[in-house]
């Protein structure tokens, strides 16, 4: 579930309103019509195949927009009761736990027509949906005040009365741009983007034929890294590695030319690293203490190169690979957190648990995004830490951390947890930033495995592949040491991040044991 931060908008007489970063901003909404138009503006994208709640919340007599959750359409009816009631739930209990719980409620539902299915045709199948939402919503004394369907470029109210006033056949949706809420957004700079398909293409693995030659790289590096990772001496060379190269291409990629266009900049990006570098660095972080520092270019000057590179690593982990991209994911969730960018952040993290759904740090930050924490506690501990890192090695510290691209100052706060045996394990209990305990193995200690566990309908590449391990390749992933029963190629596992449990010594405040649900957590 998309939970979205609270943007007030007061209203009054049975209206809605807008509002944005002043009161010059202030746009009432009084139709069906202008709602559905409202909805890009309040989550900041376009929703596709979802079911979104907005809540309405009363003040002095008046209304405001409270907090927004999204949830994609089940592919199933028989899952709408249940997933009617989490969003209901999440959405409810969420704004209670911040002081206020929502007076109304307005729904959607939004799913554009399958080959020779008709707008009207889909506003009828979702028709038990809408009523789904509105009776968990009333289960919590919550009323629905308006439901509307949006599909095919036309929109239907499940609450008008009036069938004079909302035809079968719908109405047209207005042109984008074209309204006075999109002019007033504009002028608060407010940015709708596209939709959530276009957004999660940034991180999702490559389908080129490049896919191959990148798997060979990764099968190359795999022989070569896990086994030093998995050694005391050779893990911290490793490390020293990884972080070194990740400088290197995030100063060329702060140093490319400007295109204008997400998709051709990601291909400028996917140019500017080779296989072989993007091999090293996906393997490298797979090691939980190398990514808490890698997660220290978090704000300033290395956060926009950073982020670039976690959204290019992202889409090289392919085929067997799909498991190795939570680390990068995290760190692209965890830099978009950092920067108010919590749209990306959400997405990036759902993504990375749809990749690994036991991935600790992507779980306490994703559940930390959706409950409107500030990001800020987390920035404060990876900087102390980074602070005591530097004075336990003294003068030579500067030469084992990475540089700023654009300046001498070091890399930024980032997921913390000094870089010991086995990492740093968050207590989870208490919320407190930094609240861990460090764990280390003995000098012959080999990680267990880890069982490789998937969902469906995680977003992400979440399927588990074929195993396949090259003759005489030992398997990180296991106990085992010695040759490889099993001839074929060898695919590096969870054995390499450092432990079974990969969270950061930064507990972003939620807790570790909470359960992640619903299709984008």
């Amino acid at each position: 579930m998309t939970n979205h931060s609270e943007k007030p908008g007061p209203t009054g007489n049975g209206h809605i309103a807008y509002e944005g970063p002043g009161p010059e901003h202030q746009i009432t909404l009084r139709t069906p019509a202008e709602l559905a138009d409202a909805l890009p503006y309040l989550l900041g994208y376009r929703p596709e195949d979802s079911m979104v709640l907005v809540a309405l919340h009363d003040q002095d007599g008046r209304g405001r927009f409270g907090g927004r959750a999204r949830l994609g359409i089940p592919s199933s009816s028989g899952d709408w009761p249940s997933a009617a009631r989490q969003l209901a739930h999440g959405l409810i209990t969420g704004s209670e736990r911040r002081g206020a719980k929502p007076a109304q409620m307005v729904a959607f539902v939004c799913q554009e027509p399958a080959p020779g299915e008709s707008g009207q045709r889909v506003m009828r199948r979702l028709a038990p949906l809408a009523q789904k939402l509105r009776t968990e919503c009333g289960r919590l004394d919550v009323p629905v005040i308006e439901a509307i369907c949006i599909s095919g470029g036309r929109f239907w109210s499940y609450c008008c009365p009036t069938e004079g006033c909302c035809p079968d056949d719908g109405r047209p949706m207005g042109l984008p741009g074209t309204s006075v809420l999109a002019a007033a957004a504009a002028y608060a700079g407010i940015q709708v983007r596209g939709s959530l398909k276009e957004l999660r293409a940034r991180l999702q693995p490559w389908e080129t034929a490049a896919a191959l030659e990148q798997e060979i790289a990764l099968d190359a590096a795999g022989l070569a890294v896990v086994p030093r990772i998995l050694d005391d001496d050779g893990r911290a060379e490793v490390a020293q590695e990884t972080l070194e190269l990740a400088e290197r291409v995030m100063r060329r990629l702060a140093d490319a030319p400007f295109v204008a266009g997400s998709a051709a900049g990601d291909l400028r990006d996917d140019r500017l690293i080779t296989f072989e570098e993007a091999a090293a660095l996906i393997l490298g972080l797979q090691d939980r203490s190398t990514r808490d520092r890698a997660a220290e270019w978090m704000e300033g000057d290395e956060a926009g190169p950073a982020l670039r590179l976690w959204r290019a690593l992202a889409r090289r982990c392919v085929g067997p690979y799909g498991e190795h991209a939570a680390a990068p994911l995290t760190l692209a969730g965890w830099v978009a957190w950092s920067t108010g960018d919590d749209l990306e952040a959400r997405e990036a993290l759902a993504m990375a648990l749809g990749a690994d759904p036991e991935y600790l740090f992507a779980r306490l930050l994703h559940q930390a995004c959706n409950e409107g924490l500030d990001p800020e506690s987390v920035r404060r501990c990876l900087r102390g830490e980074r602070v005591q890192r530097a004075q336990a090695q003294g003068p030579t510290a500067n030469a084992s951390a990475p540089s700023r691209p654009d300046g001498p100052d070091g890399p930024e706060g980032g997921e913390g947890g000094k870089a010991r045996d086995g990492g740093m394990d968050p207590v989870g209990t208490t919320g407190t930033p930094g609240a861990g305990r460090s764990r280390s193995r003995e000098p012959h200690e080999t990680p267990p495995r880890r069982r490789r566990r998937t969902r469906a309908g995680e977003p992400g590449p979440a399927t588990a592949a074929p195993d396949r391990t090259r003759p005489g390749t030992p398997r990180p992933d296991s106990t085992h040491t010695g040759p490889s029963r099993n001839p074929g190629r060898g695919r590096p596992a969870a054995a390499a991040k450092g432990g079974t449990r990969r969270g950061s010594a930064c507990d972003p405040g939620a807790d570790p044991s909470a359960q992640t649900t619903g299709e984008d957590m």
